[in-house]
């Protein structure tokens, strides 16, 4: 974790060592090849329209990760054994089989997007006595104040306004969004950090309860 840039994750937003925060939004998809052209057009115009009505940066990232295709297998299995018709039986194992041997030869891959909005403190803010200052000075097992609640809570509205004009803008384009929630901002990050993992363990030095003061 001491490499992680991350200090805490609360209430859907991650703060980074710096005192700047993170709020993560996840995108659907449009098959835009199945569209026609002046769909297309459209989708594109939407779309630019979007981008130049923005006032604040964001970041967009496409993840593509092979299918862990074992928890499939593994509920296949549990049919299996409490199967009690031959054929199906013999059907349910030439279907285990075929799923085995066809992902061994090619990798399923999924994708998913993410947008990534910012809130970085402004050099006014993070002077002595700010949000910036007491975040980055509080130890691990100290409070809030309110003020500094009161902080945090100004700075995510800014960001929660930021995912709707986000939301709003892609929705025309026809693409639905939705924010990450801490538990799936917690995963997203230990999958990030971690490719080679499955099982998210219990990181309490990042992830902490919704902020209260003390």
């Amino acid at each position: 974790q001491d490499f992680v840039p991350i200090k805490e994750i609360r209430d859907g937003v991650a703060i980074l060592k710096d005192g700047s925060l993170r709020m993560v939004l996840i995108a659907s998809s449009i098959n835009f090849a199945l569209k026609s052209p002046d769909e297309q057009m459209g989708i594109l115009m939407q779309y630019q329209d979007f981008l130049n009505s923005l006032d604040f940066s964001v970041q967009i990232v496409l993840e593509s990760r092979r299918l862990d295709i074992n928890p499939y297998l593994k509920t296949l299995e549990d049919r299996l054994k409490e199967q009690s018709n031959d054929l199906i039986k013999v059907q349910t194992r030439e279907y285990i089989a075929f799923i085995k041997n066809f992902t061994e030869s090619v990798n399923i891959m999924t994708k998913s997007f993410f947008i990534v909005i910012p809130y970085e403190v402004t050099i006014l803010q993070a002077g002595s006595g700010s949000f910036l200052s007491k975040l980055i000075g509080r130890g691990k097992d100290s409070g809030y104040s309110e003020e500094v609640l009161k902080q945090f809570q100004e700075h995510k509205t800014q960001l929660e306004q930021r995912a709707q004009v986000v939301e709003q803008g892609l929705s025309r384009s026809g693409i639905r969004i939705a924010q990450l929630g801490t538990e799936e901002l917690v995963e997203l990050y230990f999958k990030i950090f971690n490719p080679g993992e499955s099982e998210v363990p219990n990181l309490g030095g990042i992830v902490t309860p919704p902020m209260t003061s003390n």
